[in-house]
């Protein structure tokens, strides 16, 4: 009886050591199998070289910074306009406060379209025949309408409101626009189309 008590207990011991070289073993293989941390949205910095910093024009908004070449221009605030199931934008911009206002506009018609705008407060002009000869161009009819608009950050405008326009275009691709929000005074603007890579979109958040 004494020989088979010793031999059950050696084998119990010899059985606790084999378990635990096991475990000893296993954790040693985990410790060294890479760890995968989630550390959520990558972030980058927007001006760091070899970033793709082109930017999607239909997803601009107040903050976010313009560069055209050399030159960084600020967006202050956007237009939302809508004309039936139609929708378009137009982005307000200045380099400085002081700087000329300009805007760009951004539509799918049905491909992206992109045209730079400038406030042209000196001409003393309204949109009453179908063509229109300013500086040396002549401007022909291409569009007028009715449409609401839904205002963004700063653009001198109430949150929401209406807003005809008359467009006009060159043979030359430029373009002469006339705005008038909430059945005020005929704004004039003058323009030209851009395509998209010619600037780049910075995201100001």
């Amino acid at each position: 009886m004494g020989d088979f008590l010793s031999t059950l207990v050696t084998a119990v011991i010899v059985i606790g050591i084999v378990l635990v070289i096991i475990l000893v073993v296993k954790r040693m293989r985990a410790s060294d199998r890479p760890v995968h941390v989630d550390a959520g949205p990558r972030a980058h910095d927007p001006f760091a070289p070899g970033q793709d910093t082109g930017g999607d024009p239909l997803k601009i908004h107040a903050g976010d910074i313009l560069e055209f070449g050399s030159e960084k221009h600020f967006v202050r605030g956007t237009l939302r306009i809508a004309e039936g199931g139609y929708t378009w934008a137009e982005h307000f911009f200045q380099g400085d406060g002081s700087a000329q206002r300009q805007w760009l506009t951004v539509e799918e018609d049905p491909d992206l379209q992109l045209s730079i705008w400038k406030d042209r407060p000196d001409l003393d002009i309204e949109p009453r025949s179908e063509q229109i000869d300013l500086e040396g161009t002549s401007y022909t009819l291409v569009e007028h309408g009715t449409a609401t608009y839904r205002s963004e950050g700063t653009t001198g405008l109430r949150p929401q409101g209406a807003l005809d326009y008359v467009d006009y275009e060159a043979g030359d691709g430029t373009h002469l626009s006339f705005e008038r929000f909430d059945h005020g005074r005929w704004e004039v603007s003058t323009g030209r189309p851009v395509t998209p890579g010619s600037f780049t979109i910075y995201p100001g958040s």
